[in-house]
């Protein structure tokens, strides 16, 4: 795994080698570490995702995972609060943690009898396996007795939008619209969950998200990139469009797993997350090729 983990820079390295060397002459220390940091990089990745992703029913932001600057972006006030769906769940799982001395439940989803979006069930899950498949059963069992009291603290520390005061149940895993949130304060609440990478609960949710890039609700990611290691969290969530669909997709990939340079945040109306993630994927797979 850390051979392809030395390989994946050239997800960001290959659009700059496109560049005239000029460009990077005059570069900071800074730019030199972090390639993304780099403002030709932003120009480039604008200019291709814009123009290779101008749909409406698409809407993005990618960030410097460094400083959490917005690098290019096509989301209409990504200031105003909106539901996010699932992509609530690693901060009430850590919430949850603080509460239980980040001692986690085993739990087995049976799926519909269960509470699950999955039918069939995940079967056994812990908490990593239910952040990879975002199963709604383990979540379900996790939130059974929380109150706004117990999730508000981790997402004040975290930057987000607070639960309403009389919140409860399954609003603290992203049903429904009572815990809306900016787009933009989550693509940064996950930055920030990266660099607290050896806290306590945060490397089960990281190792979740990996594991949701190889084989869970973000596969798309890890089947569009030609060096594979991404962490994924998807989330499907009420549409907030002028136009109704059935729901929103979306799709925060940081990039790469071990030490993030850049995060890009996908909607996708009218679709599920698994949706959006391969849309987040293309979008990558494009900017590298």
């Amino acid at each position: 795994m850390g051979a392809v983990r030395k390989l994946v820079l050239p997800l960001i390295l290959s659009l700059l080698a496109l560049l005239p060397s000029s460009g990077n002459a005059g570069a900071s220390a800074r730019e030199q570490e972090n390639p993304a940091s780099n403002s030709l990089f932003a120009q480039s990745a604008n200019l291709i995702l814009n123009r290779d992703f101008a749909s409406d029913s698409i809407s993005f932001l990618l960030l410097d995972a460094g400083d959490g600057r917005v690098l290019a972006a096509r989301w209409d006030d990504a200031g105003r609060s909106i539901p996010l769906g699932s992509l609530v769940k690693p901060f009430t799982a850590l919430a949850y943690g603080e509460k239980h001395a980040f001692h986690y439940p085993a739990h087995t989803c049976r799926g519909t009898a269960t509470g699950c979006w999955l039918p069939r069930g995940h079967g056994d899950v812990d908490l990593t396996r239910a952040i990879a498949f975002s199963c709604n059963s383990y979540f379900r069992v996790l939130i059974a007795d929380m109150v706004a009291a117990d999730v508000s603290p981790t997402a004040a520390r975290f930057g987000l939008d607070l639960p309403p005061a009389d919140a409860k149940g399954v609003t603290f895993i992203g049903l429904g619209n009572r815990w809306p949130i900016s787009p933009l304060n989550m693509a940064r609440a996950y930055l920030e969950l990266a660099r607290t990478y050896d806290q306590a609960g945060v490397r089960q949710i990281l190792d979740g998200m990996a594991q949701s890039a190889a084989r869970g609700t973000g596969a798309e990611v890890d089947r569009a990139l030609a060096f594979p290691d991404a962490l994924v969290k998807t989330g499907t969530a009420m549409c907030s469009h002028a136009t109704r669909a059935p729901g929103d997709g979306f799709a925060i990939v940081m990039v790469p797993a071990d030490h993030p340079q850049i995060l890009l945040m996908v909607r996708v109306h009218g679709v599920p997350g698994a949706m959006a993630a391969k849309t987040a994927g293309q979008m990558l797979s494009r900017i590298q090729r």
